[in-house]
């Protein structure tokens, strides 16, 4: 971990905050329960627990392993609906299909990352490849939700493929971290994601020892979890590690930083930074569906059950 590296960092654009910025305080920090999805794969549930008017615009979020399968063990998802939302997978190791009713898919690989827009409704899998399966090896990646204003929840569905290459890459003043910025904009910078509700998502590695402190937008909120590793947040310097999810409060620049000495199995603190503008309007969620209400629920379960939300194509079933 992670895929996506530069040999020296200093060569990037750097990110800088100001120096009378507004510092986050850090209002929680809270540890992700683990558990298993699809047919079976370990995830850590990072939202857990969390009051969903600090995580507005986003849903929930896996961290799928990191597990290192042995042959025949690699496990994916079976079809399944969804409606209302979008869903962000970020593979950081390991590769993983995925295909849909409406003719969308691909292969998403180290560093790769899936944005699929479900909107109105499809179908939906995710699975390893056969040589996955044959030979086994590592796997590692998130996999994000991030509703959808009432405006768009009926939406055509549409599918990104952002290659890791597309991937927009920015070091800090000192060049002590490397910022992948998936989606959104960071100080004047932009992520290749295309979203319909406004975020930005980055997966950040910070050498040991190093700081960072980022501009933040004031309207957006801010989320870190960590990935691997151990480290702080905020200037009051809250300890948080892997599994675990900070929330911020309000302002307009966040400082993280990694302990001196880190993990054998990861040398850097890795950390995903999330912000978006909250919505802001009454969300019902059950299962594959986010909705505005318990009326809308049962109507995305009635035009499922109907097959209204697609098909499984006849060469998959």
């Amino acid at each position: 971990m992670p895929a996506v590296t530069v040999e020296n960092p200093l060569t990037l654009p750097r990110v800088t905050a100001p120096a009378d910025g507004r510092q986050r305080p850090v209002l929680h920090v809270g540890t992700a329960p683990s558990g298993f999805e699809g047919e079976g794969f370990p995830v850590r549930r990072a939202f857990a627990g969390i009051n969903y008017k600090y995580l507005d615009p986003f849903i929930m979020m896996d961290q799928m392993g990191e597990v290192e399968y042995a042959p025949g063990e690699p496990k994916g998802t079976p079809w399944h609906p969804h409606r209302g939302f979008e869903t962000v997978t970020y593979i950081i190791d390991g590769i993983m299909n995925h295909r849909d009713s409406h003719g969308g898919g691909g292969t998403i690989t180290d560093g790769d990352t899936q944005w699929m827009t479900a909107g109105s409704g499809l179908l939906h899998i995710e699975a390893p490849p056969e040589e996955l399966v044959m030979a086994g090896g590592l796997f590692h990646g998130l996999q994000l939700w991030v509703n959808l204003p009432k405006r768009d929840k009926m939406m055509a569905p549409r599918y990104q493929d952002i290659g890791s290459g597309q991937v927009r890459l920015l070091t800090s003043g000192d060049g002590g971290a490397l910022l992948r910025l998936i989606a959104g904009d960071l100080d004047g910078h932009e992520g290749p994601g295309i979203t319909h509700t406004p975020i930005t998502m980055l997966h950040i590695s910070l050498n040991p020892g190093a700081e960072l402190t980022l501009p933040w937008r004031p309207e957006f909120n801010a989320l870190a979890y960590g990935l691997a590793g151990r480290g702080f947040a905020g200037a009051e310097q809250r300890p948080f590690r892997t599994g675990q999810t900070v929330v911020f409060g309000n302002g307009d620049a966040l400082t993280l930083r990694a302990d001196g000495t880190q993990e054998s199995r990861s040398p850097n603190f890795e950390v995903v930074l999330l912000g978006g503008q909250p919505i802001r309007e009454p969300m019902t969620h059950y299962g594959p569906f986010v909705m505005n209400t318990q009326a809308e629920l049962a109507q995305a379960f009635e035009d499922f059950q109907a097959g209204r939300l697609g098909t499984i194509p006849a060469d998959a079933a």
